[in-house]
Parts: structure tokens; C-alpha cells; sequence
């Protein structure tokens, strides 16, 4: 099964993607694609086969999304949580990824068509060698396109992507790139995996579960949350298109909490650096009270100068992240 459809909606799908399309519209939507395993059981097959029809709802919610303009997706493929499967479940899951992947490189001219971008956010060193070189090269020949991105979510968790982020700022700190009081919450959401992308406007999980199962904690605290009972290889347009009514209903509230956020850390930056500015003009004055005009240009010279360093950082960082999918890319090729 192709991962990019390019199938048309029916007449009345159509009408009904001009109506939502005619309100505020998710730019980046993310989904927990829940209850393969239920949907196994409920046809009385094996898991396996849940998983791929599972697979083959994904490609066909790629497709309704490009026909509502939703130009970005993230989906939960698989939980770190998951290694604790029965070992023969895992071993299939992996397998399956392998045969999606290497599908994937050989679509090459219609991902290129389609300028699609494939992103994988996770610990990829929990996976096999051969899975990893496939997932890399995917990344790789990718990485230079930009109308549709695709994330996926392979050996992740919430709470493991904010602990390595933690590690890189204090990489950086060590590294001496940046300073200990660089570190901000702003900076923190610049270290995720997802670090590339918007966070997403609605978040999606199908099969009834009322949770996020360690999703995306840190990129949803400002986003609609949609729970859907439907079990998600029998996802439907339809569905999709409920999911995103409720976003509009509630996009002027998400919008106000999004700014109101955005204010309160630009304001909390701001406090930030003016008390190291005064740290240091306490220090160098000796302990003489300095006049606002001083103040002021010490305040805009320390914020240059931490934008300076948490830019290097960054690029830093950076480099050294796509370091790590040339290299396997490179090892892909070789074989």
C-alpha cells in the first residue's frame, strides 16, 4: 500500500471541505492512531493485519488532509512503552516498519511531486541497525522538501523527548556554547525532536481512550483535544471532519490562550535577563546604584549577546543531529 494517495473526494466530500474550508482551518494536525488491536479482535484476525490496516488508514487520512490544506501531521506510530509487547508482536511492528520504509524510498518521484517531507521523531537507537539506516535515508533524501510534512513518532515518549532535551541544553552548557541562565522554557521547546514544527492547533485520538499516553505533553498544552470513539482503521472523512468543527468552535479561546502565553514568556524573558543585567552592573559598579540610560543599553547589549550564543547553540545542535542521520544514510547507501 502506497503511503501518498492520490485519490479525489467525492462530490459530497468536496462540499463539505469548501464549507470548513471557508473558517479557521488546523494547520498541523496530530494523531494517536488507536485501536488496531481492537479492531483485530473484532474481526477475528491476527494483530498483524490490524496493524496494517491500521497503516493503510494512515495513507488514506494523508490523502483527506492534502484536500483540506492541512499541510502538516504527526502521528504516534510507535510508544517506547510498546517494547513492552509480547516480543512477537514487537518483532512484527518492526518488520512492518522495515516494508513501509523501504516502500517509502521507492516513491521517491511521487514524494518529490508532492514535496512531501518525512520527519521521524524518537530515540532511534532503540531500533534495529537496519530499520534505523532505512528510517535515516528516508529523512535524508527528504529533507530539502517543504509543502507537506509528515512527523512520525517511532520509539518516542513525551516525557523521554523533554528528558533529552534537558541533556542537550546541558551539552550546551558544558560545550560552553551558552550559559546556565540561557535556559528558558522558549529555549527548552527549541531542543525537542519537534523543534522544526508548529506546534500542532489539534490533536486527534481515535478508540475511545480519554488520554494522551505520553503524545506531544509540551507541544498540546495550547491545542484542541479531540477523542473520538471510532477505532482508527475504521477512521472515516467524516470523522476527520467532526474533529475539525470542534477546533472551530474553539479556535478564538485556543487563539487568546496562545497569545496570552506568548506574552507571558516574552515577559518572563524579559525579567530574566534584566536580573542578570543587574548582577552584572552590581558587580562591575561596585555596588553602586547605575542610571536608566546605563541600564537600558547594558539590558539591549546582554540580549544580543544571549541571542548570539543560543543561535550558535542551536546551529550546534543541529549539525549534530543531522550528523546522525547523514551518517546512517551514508551506512544505508554502503550496504
Amino acid at each position: 500500500m502506497s503511503w501518498i494517495r492520490e485519490s479525489e473526494l467525492s462530490l459530497l466530500q468536496k462540499i463539505a471541505a469548501n464549507i470548513l474550508k471557508a473558517g479557521p482551518m488546523p494547520k498541523h494536525v496530530a494523531f494517536i492512531m488507536d485501536g488496531n488491536r481492537r479492531f483485530a479482535r473484532k474481526k477475528n484476525v491476527e494483530r498483524q493485519e490490524g496493524h496494517m490496516q491500521g497503516f493503510n488508514k494512515l495513507a488514506e487520512t494523508l490523502c483527506w488532509c492534502q484536500h483540506l490544506n492541512i499541510r502538516e501531521v504527526t502521528v504516534y506510530a510507535f510508544s517506547i512503552e510498546n517494547f513492552k509487547r509480547a516480543k512477537a508482536e514487537v518483532d512484527g511492528l518492526m518488520e512492518l516498519a522495515k516494508q513501509k520504509f523501504t516502500r517509502l524510498l521507492e516513491e521517491r518521484d511521487n514524494l518529490e511531486k508532492h514535496s512531501v517531507c518525512i520527519r521521524v521523531l524518537g530515540d532511534l537507537t532503540m531500533l534495529p541497525l537496519d530499520l534505523q539506516q532505512l528510517i535515516a535515508k528516508a529523512v535524508f533524501e527528504t529533507r530539502t522538501h517543504n509543502k507537506c510534512f509528515l512527523n512520525v513518532c517511532f520509539a518516542y515518549t513525551s516525557r523521554h523527548e523533554i528528558t533529552n532535551a534537558v541533556r542537550e541544553m546541558a551539552w550546551g552548557v558544558e560545550q560552553g556554547l551558552i550559559k546556565s541562565s540561557d535556559v528558558s522554557e522558549a529555549l527548552l521547546s527549541k531542543c525537542l525532536y519537534s523543534n522544526n514544527s508548529p506546534n500542532p492547533d489539534l490533536l486527534i485520538r481515535t478508540s475511545g481512550e480519554v488520554r494522551l499516553s505520553d503524545f506531544l505533553l509540551w507541544q498540546t498544552s495550547h491545542s484542541c483535544l479531540v477523542f473520538q470513539s471510532v477505532l482508527w482503521p475504521e477512521y472515516s472523512f467524516w470523522n476527520l471532519c467532526e474533529a475539525i468543527l470542534q477546533y472551530q468552535f474553539n479556535y478564538r479561546s485556543i487563539q487568546k490562550a496562545r497569545d496570552l502565553h506568548r506574552e507571558e514568556q516574552e515577559l518572563q524573558q524579559l525579567e530574566a535577563d534584566r536580573a542578570c543585567v543587574a548582577e552584572v552592573l552590581q558587580h562591575h559598579g561596585n555596588g553602586k546604584p547605575a542610571d536608566a540610560q546605563r541600564r537600558q543599553e547594558a539590558l539591549l547589549h546582554y540580549t544580543a549577546c544571549r541571542e548570539e550564543r543560543v543561535q550558535d547553540f542551536l546551529e550546534a545542535l543541529k549539525h549534530k543531529r543531522d550528523s546522525f542521520f547523514t551518517d546512517l544514510a551514508s551506512q544505508a547507501v554502503a550496504r
